[in-house]
């Protein structure tokens, strides 16, 4: 017994024309209030605002940031400036005294021996290179 199984299941439906639900609700929703806009304020204050009202309209309806629809990206701004963020410091050691620098010096510079290829040597060489001009400074 053979069953179909569906395809393209995360296309949208056109259900207006060339538009989706959604994005004829986003089109509608802009428009109206527009129109609202309009009615209420004078014509060069109803400007200002009709401008960005359809700016938003039309980047929710058509704008996709890396093949996502443009109302995710601003979801997640709104998640981003709401919630708590979590900020780590790290303090930093002052070395003052020459006994000290040759103390940390001599705990650094010890690199130890890699098992593998050359080139994963010279990287881990590399980068405890780094960190010890990090660290004098």
């Amino acid at each position: 017994m053979r069953f179909r199984v569906p395809q393209f299941i995360d296309i949208e439906d056109k259900v207006f024309g060339p538009f989706s639900f959604k994005q004829f609700v986003y089109l509608a929703g802009g428009g109206g209030l527009s129109y609202v806009i309009f009615k209420i304020l004078p014509l060069f204050i109803a400007i200002f605002l009709i401008l960005p009202v359809i700016a938003l309209s039309l980047a929710l309806t058509f704008y996709k940031v890396n093949n996502k629809p443009f109302i995710a990206v601003l979801e997640s701004y709104f998640k981003y400036l709401i919630q708590g963020k979590l900020y780590i410091w790290r303090k930093e050691r002052k070395i003052t005294k020459k006994k000290e620098v040759d103390k940390i010096s001599k705990e650094t510079s010890q690199v130890p021996g890699l098992s593998g290829s050359k080139l994963k040597e010279i990287s881990w060489s590399l980068d405890v290179l780094d960190i010890n001009e990090d660290n004098n400074q």
